[in-house]
């Protein structure tokens, strides 16, 4: 099976920054994109940052210019760089990957999220 798994989140003073990590395992030929989401109670998830296997991303008018996503494509594995935190930022943060597995299937998955706290 495909699946990925996010890691990192946490409490983070207003200002700070910190990392989360998305790393897409099994059999996988290709990532069409990658990216994260967030979503606060009663929301809508949000669209925070994605990557496309082309090199082209996309990032939230919310955080556009504190963050900053990259890839590892030997480690099919995301990250983002959160800057300049602020208390609005908080949410969980879910991964989300469109990919080809070993046997031609399109998958769309989502990772389990995880939280971030931007809280003095």
């Amino acid at each position: 099976q495909v699946q990925v798994v996010e890691s990192g989140g946490g409490l983070v003073q207003p200002g700070g920054s910190t990392t989360l990590s998305c790393a897409a395992s099994g059999t996988i030929v290709n990532i069409d994109v990658m990216g994260w989401y967030r979503q606060t109670p009663g929301e809508q998830r949000e669209l925070v940052a994605t990557i496309t296997q082309l090199g082209t991303k996309k990032y939230g008018d919310s955080v556009k210019g504190r963050f900053s996503l990259s890839r590892d494509d030997a480690k099919n594995t995301v990250y983002l760089q959160m800057n300049s935190l602020k208390p609005e930022d908080t949410a969980v943060y879910y991964c989300h990957a469109r990919l080809v597995d070993g046997m031609g299937l399109l998958h769309d998955t989502w990772g389990q999220g995880t939280r971030v706290t931007v809280s003095s």
